[in-house]
C-alpha cells in the first residue's frame, strides 16, 4: 500500500509501505479521511518539535477514520464494512498510571505518528492501518467519515474542559484560534458558558470563531488593549483555555482572570516565564491538559447525536497523493482551519 511519509523537514513523500494482516485481537481499517494536525505540520516544517526529532522515515497522521476491511480472531464486536474512527492512543494497560486510570499518562504509550519513541510509532496517513480492536470505535450512521476523523482533536478539547471543571454560566476566554481553539469554543458552548471571548493575531480564524458562536472575537495584534473591558474588578473571566502556546497570550490573560479563576494550558510553544505574584495574589489555578482517554468515545457520541457540529471546521479535503499541497494549505491560517487528506 501507499503512505504519506516524512523523511526530513519539507521532505514529504508518497511511499510504498508494509500492509500487515490483522493478528488475533486486531483490526485492519481502510482509511478514508485523515486530518492534518499541528504536530504533523511541525514534523513537515521543522522535522519535529522541542527535543523530539525524526530519526527515521515515519508515516504521519493520527486523526483518522475509515471502514473495517478485515477482522482478526477474537475481535467479535467488529465486522467488515463497519464505519469507524481510530483512536491513535495505545496505552500499555499495566503501568502504574494505567492502573490508576490515568491512561493518557502511560509510561509506554504508543501514539500513532509520533517520533517520541525510537523506533517511531508509524502514523495513520496510509491506505490501510492494522490496529488493536480496542482502538476502533464504530460511528453513528448519521456521521460522515470526515467528521469522524475530527474525534481526536475534539477529544483533546473535551479533556481540557474536564480539567477546567463546570463551564455552566461561566465567562470563558480562549486565546489562540487554530483548530484546537475553535473546538474549545464549541465545547464551551456545549458546556453552557454564558460568554465566550476569543483572541488571536489574525482576522481569518477570528471570523471563523464568531461563526462558531464566540461572543466576541478580538484581534490583539491590531488592538493590544482589546481585553481591557474584562479587566474591571481584578478581572472577570472564570476560565481560560490557552490554545496558542504563546507566553504573551498567557501573560496578558492573567490580568483579566478573576480571583480563583482556572487556567487550562492547551498550547505547547516552549518554556514560559510567568508572573508568580499574580498567580499567588489572585489565587489562580494553573492546570495542564495532555491528550485524552475516555473522551474519544464521548467525542464520537456527541457528534453522532448532533450535539457538537464540527463540519464547519473542515475547510478543505485533498487526495493524499497531493499531500505536499495539502500541508502547505494547512499551514496558511488565512485560508484554512482543518485540512484533511482523503484516501
Amino acid at each position: 500500500m501507499r503512505a504519506v511519509v516524512i523523511h526530513a523537514p519539507k521532505d514529504l513523500r508518497i511511499d510504498s509501505f508494509p500492509d500487515s494482516a490483522p493478528a488475533a485481537g486486531q483490526v485492519r481499517v481502510q482509511i478514508a479521511n485523515g486530518g492534518i494536525c499541528g504536530s504533523d505540520l511541525h514534523y513537515y516544517h521543522h522535522g519535529g518539535f522541542g527535543t523530539v526529532r525524526i530519526q527515521q522515515p515515519m508515516a504521519l497522521g493520527h486523526e483518522i477514520a475509515g471502514v473495517v476491511a478485515a477482522v482478526g480472531a477474537g475481535a467479535t464486536e467488529l465486522a467488515e464494512g463497519m464505519r469507524v474512527a481510530v483512536n491513535p492512543s495505545l496505552p500499555c494497560g499495566h503501568c502504574a498510571y494505567c492502573r490508576e486510570g490515568l491512561r493518557n499518562q502511560c509510561l509506554d504509550m504508543r501514539f500513532m505518528g509520533s517520533a517520541m519513541c525510537n523506533p517511531h510509532v508509524q502514523g495513520g496517513f496510509r491506505e490501510f492501518v492494522t490496529v488493536e480492536a480496542s482502538q476502533v470505535v464504530p460511528i453513528a450512521p448519521t456521521l460522515s467519515l470526515a467528521e469522524a476523523a475530527m474525534a481526536e482533536p475534539l477529544s483533546v478539547c473535551l479533556h481540557a474542559a474536564h480539567q477546567s471543571g463546570s463551564l455552566l454560566g461561566k465567562r470563558v476566554l480562549v486565546t489562540g484560534c487554530g483548530p484546537i481553539g475553535a473546538l474549545s469554543v464549541l465545547v464551551a458552548r456545549y458546556g453552557g458558558a454564558a460568554e465566550i471571548v476569543v483572541t488571536d493575531i489574525a482576522d481569518a480564524p477570528l471570523a471563523f470563531a464568531k461563526k462558531l458562536g464566540a461572543s466576541h472575537a478580538l484581534n490583539v495584534a491590531h488592538e493590544p488593549a482589546a481585553l481591557e473591558p474584562w479587566r474591571a474588578g481584578k478581572g472577570t473571566f472564570d476560565v481560560l483555555f490557552e490554545a496558542s502556546g504563546n507566553q504573551a497570550a498567557l501573560r496578558s490573560a492573567l490580568d483579566v482572570m478573576r480571583p480563583g479563576g482556572v487556567i487550562v494550558q492547551l498550547g505547547l510553544g516552549g518554556e514560559m516565564t510567568l508572573p508568580l505574584n499574580t498567580l499567588v495574589t489572585k489565587e489562580l489555578q494553573l492546570r495542564g491538559t495532555f491528550r485524552f482517554d475516555r473522551e474519544f468515545a464521548l467525542a464520537l457520541k456527541l457528534m453522532g447525536e448532533g450535539l457538537i457540529d464540527v463540519k464547519p471546521l473542515i475547510t478543505a479535503s485533498l487526495p493524499f497523493e497531493q499531500a505536499v499541497a495539502a500541508f502547505e494549505l494547512a499551514s496558511d491560517r488565512a485560508q484554512s482551519m482543518k485540512v484533511q487528506l482523503t484516501f
